[in-house]
């Protein structure tokens, strides 16, 4: 015998006329069960449709320039030749900015902080002559004069013009220097003896918001510096934490030329030079 379907609608559940003259098979079940409040364990339905991969593959060939080439040549020896290690180390870069603001100040003077590092660097390379090297089978060659390479984006690739003699040139002079030699790479009017001849290298990605990175060493050197942007963040100073502006430098070391400790003890006085300015102003 079935149970009666019919719900009561009257006091305490009492069933009336109307509720047996309403009374269709299912409608008063299903009602009920829309009536009845969802629990926590049961979960919307959602009907997911199924992806149809459409369209067609496409690839483009762009055929490798001379310049991309030699690159790819250069630097597949460089890393496959020489036993790449890095050290990396944070600079304070407060004293540098107000340094720099004031230097700008001079008329017809306009000095980045690349030039700044750079100018470090060149000092830093006087101080530990065998980052400034060059390894060859028979003997290590200690250079030093100091010609430093700046590596130069342009539309092909990377080209690393060369300031020489960067030890004997003051800030001014690195940052017109610098200029003009890489307008002239972008414009492809460099001469190939201006891309000759360095003893070490720099490339900067700061200015495209890198914070830190490393970097293949452009041969025949012993090193390259790789040159993050520069953030405000806190930092600890005195036992307070303050705000501060900071930079992270990557050296990168053929280790058969350059030992961890060489690297390390040049890192540190370039470090102290960035971060006193005025110890290279004396120099410029």
């Amino acid at each position: 015998m079935k149970s009666c379907q019919v719900r009561g609608s009257g006091e305490n559940g009492r069933i009336v006329k109307n509720d047996v003259e309403n009374y269709t098979v299912g409608s008063q079940e299903s009602k009920t069960q829309s009536q009845e409040p969802a629990t926590d364990n049961q979960q919307p339905t959602t009907i997911v449709k199924p992806f149809v991969p459409a369209g067609e593959t496409f690839s483009e060939e762009i055929k490798n320039s001379q310049m991309r080439k030699i690159i790819a040549k250069r630097l597949s020896e460089s890393i496959f030749t020489a036993p790449h290690y890095y050290l990396t180390i944070e600079v304070a870069m407060d004293e540098a900015m107000k340094s720099r603001a004031v230097i700008n100040t001079i008329p017809d003077t306009k000095v980045s902080f690349n030039d700044m590092v750079i100018k470090a660097c060149a000092m830093a390379l006087k101080k530990h002559p065998k980052v400034n090297s060059q390894w060859k089978e028979e003997a290590t060659i200690i250079n030093h004069h100091v010609n430093i390479g700046v590596a130069v984006a342009v539309e092909d690739g990377l080209v690393v013009p060369v300031l020489k003699f960067t030890d004997q040139m003051s800030l001014s002079q690195i940052g017109g220097n610098v200029k003009d030699l890489a307008g002239r790479a972008k414009n492809k009017k460099l001469q190939p003896a201006e891309m000759e001849g360095s003893t070490f290298t720099v490339s900067n990605l700061g200015m495209f918001g890198i914070t830190e990175f490393t970097s293949i060493i452009n041969q025949p050197n012993s090193a390259i510096l790789s040159v993050g942007a520069i953030v405000e963040k806190p930092v600890v100073r005195n036992g307070q934490i303050v705000v501060g502006n900071t930079m992270i430098l990557s050296l990168g070391c053929d280790h058969r030329t350059v030992d961890g400790a060489t690297g390390a003890q040049f890192l540190q006085t370039l470090k102290q030079f960035i971060e006193n300015p005025v110890t290279m102003l004396a120099y410029s």
